[in-house]
């Protein structure tokens, strides 16, 4: 749980089934937490428990069986989970893992995942459920009704064993989303679950001893120190499937379709230790080099070159790489072009020549203010930040600074470029690793109010600032008879508003939006092309964030209903 921190900072959850217990005796168990370090606060009450054993009954600790039989979460089944809370308040009966309880011991169930689903109204309906207030949004409770459903069916049917593929093929035919998901049976089964777009990520590791599942394969070898080869990628329909016996077996549950891979995961939001990810983010930077000197002139004896910690660490290397490749090169011709004429002096100065690289901004708070909850992100983006002062030469240097990717603007506007200004910069240019953010995402990143971008912003000004706000009404009414007949999930009509502008027109806005009123240095931006970011990321092509290319009908519809709340002053989810 610890090496996937990064997936999420506002809560973390346990659950544990223990095998072969007397009749009567609990075998499931649950804890979570919301607490500032949920991971710690979790683990230390699972630690108090086992030191009142070792404190009161020391004996008890010679014997594994008798503790388990102590100590609620010592079991052979093991769940962990960390949440995020993008949207709403960080409420710990949020927190997975959410648990059904039932008197026959089959038909309990423990679930958790990395997910979104966007016909959650639709599930309830289903199992005929009325969600309280608190789950009424949440696709967790709505996959763990049907799960539970088609589990207590099987159950009430089969007398010799569960048959979880059959159970899997039943419920997840119903969902639409992106998800990797895991399920804790009372029987003593589990499973682990892919979507068949392949479009949240998915890994798991066998040996003799042990069977895990996880959301990243860096995770997996740090924790169990194995090779990349030992460590497999669950492929897109496909379920684990572990039987109480220790046997299992990955089978194909749902028919895959064309892979879809999230991208914004290679971005950002997975850890950079997995070599894969890390080559992909290099990539990433370096197939901007180029258009950063473009921007510069060429003028490289005038430009410093950072990033903005701490995930476009790796881009920022990429970026470098390519400038240094330029750099090599015209350090070549030009010592070619002197054919005899050049003296050791002269020679020294080329050879010696390098790109100007400092680390201009340091995060004080090791927090990724993307992923907090929107109650404390704006006062959070104000503290996170501060600056290496005396780098950069007042009224000559130009400051190049890279990014992940701009989502909001916020930590930008609000902090980053107010605290650079102070270093006097004639120019400040930002590069996003990714391309414009223009739609919202329900697949498991979980961005779905559209009125947040930045990308959606400058294209409303850019509307206004040409006459053009008729495309918003005309939008709208189209949204509007698509919701009437039922068919909002029939095309993406917020593309319509992008439509009359080029990218480098809708940055430019950017670039004004994010760029306080009282600076003095002038702001750019730069953003990743799509055909580079594919290139970089060939296996990860899912980029409706980018395009509005969304792989299932429902992201469609959540698009639309997004862009219709922004019309009617709603601050509500799309979804």
């Amino acid at each position: 749980m610890e090496k996937q921190h990064n997936r999420g900072q506002d809560g973390a959850g346990i659950a544990t089934v223990k095998l072969n217990t007397e009749p009567g005796v609990p075998f499931m168990h649950r804890l979570r937490s919301s607490a500032p370090q949920a991971i710690g606060d979790i683990f230390a009450k699972v630690r108090d428990e086992i030191d009142e054993i070792e404190k009161y009954q020391p004996e008890i600790t010679k014997y594994p069986g008798l503790m388990k039989g102590h100590i609620r979460f010592l079991g052979e089944l093991l769940m962990g989970h960390l949440r995020y809370a993008t949207q709403g308040k960080n409420n710990v009966e949020l927190c997975h893992p959410f648990v059904r309880h039932n008197t026959i011991p089959a038909r309990n169930l423990a679930l958790a995942g990395n997910f979104n689903l966007v016909n959650v109204d639709e599930l309830f309906k289903f199992v005929n459920v009325e969600p309280g207030e608190t789950h009424r949004n949440s696709d967790l409770a709505a996959m763990l009704e049907v799960l539970h459903h088609f589990l207590s069916k099987e159950d009430e049917e089969r007398r010799n064993g569960l048959d979880v593929k059959n159970i899997l093929q039943q419920a997840f035919s119903m969902f639409d989303g992106g998800y990797h998901v895991c399920g804790l049976i009372g029987s003593g089964d589990a499973f682990v679950m892919r979507d068949a777009h392949g479009i949240r990520p998915s890994y798991y590791y066998v040996n003799e001893d042990v069977i895990v599942a996880a959301s990243e394969r860096a995770a997996i070898r740090t924790a169990f120190n194995v090779g990349e080869n030992e460590v497999l990628e669950l492929m897109p329909g496909n379920a684990l499937i572990v039987k109480e016996n220790g046997e299992y077996s990955v089978e194909q549950i749902l028919a895959p379709k064309e892979r879809r891979a999230c991208s914004f995961e290679r971005i950002y939001f997975s850890r950079g230790n997995d070599e894969k990810i890390y080559k992909e983010r290099t990539a990433l930077g370096y197939n901007l080099s180029e258009t950063v000197l473009k921007s510069i002139d060429n003028d490289l004896r005038n430009t410093i070159f950072s990033f903005i910690p701490n995930t476009a660490e790796i881009a920022f290397y990429g970026m470098l790489k390519g400038l240094e490749d330029y750099l090599n090169k015209i350090k070549v011709e030009r010592i070619v072009s002197w054919g005899k004429d050049f003296d050791e002096e002269k020679l020294t100065e080329m050879v010696n020549r390098r790109i100007r690289i400092d680390k201009i901004a340091i995060k004080d708070v090791k927090m990724r203010t993307f992923i907090t909850a929107d109650t404390s992100r704006n006062e959070m983006v104000q503290h996170v930040y501060d600056i290496t002062y005396g780098t950069v030469r007042p009224g000559i240097d130009t400051l190049v600074v890279i990014d992940d990717s701009i989502v909001r603007g916020t930590t930008l506007r609000e902090s980053i470029i107010r605290m650079l200004d102070r270093l006097g910069p004639k120019r400040i240019i930002v590069v996003s690793s990714a391309p414009q953010i223009r739609y919202p995402d329900c697949y498991g990143i979980d961005m779905s109010k559209i009125g947040d971008f930045v990308a959606f912003k400058a294209a409303i000004e850019l509307l206004k600032d040409h006459g053009k706000e008729h495309i918003l009404q005309e939008a709208y009414g189209l949204c509007m008879e698509l919701q009437r007949t039922n068919t909002l999930h029939a095309q993406n009509v917020v593309r319509n508003i992008y439509k009359p502008f080029t990218t480098e027109e809708i940055s430019a806005k950017i670039a004004e939006i994010i760029t306080p009123s009282d600076i003095s240095a002038k702001v750019d931006v730069i953003y990743q092309s799509i055909e580079s970011l594919h290139q970089a990321c060939p296996n990860n092509l899912g980029d409706w964030y980018f395009t509005g290319n969304f792989p299932t009908p429902g992201g469609n519809r959540v698009v639309n209903k997004a862009f219709m709340n922004y019309m009617e002053g709603k601050n509500e989810r799309g979804y």
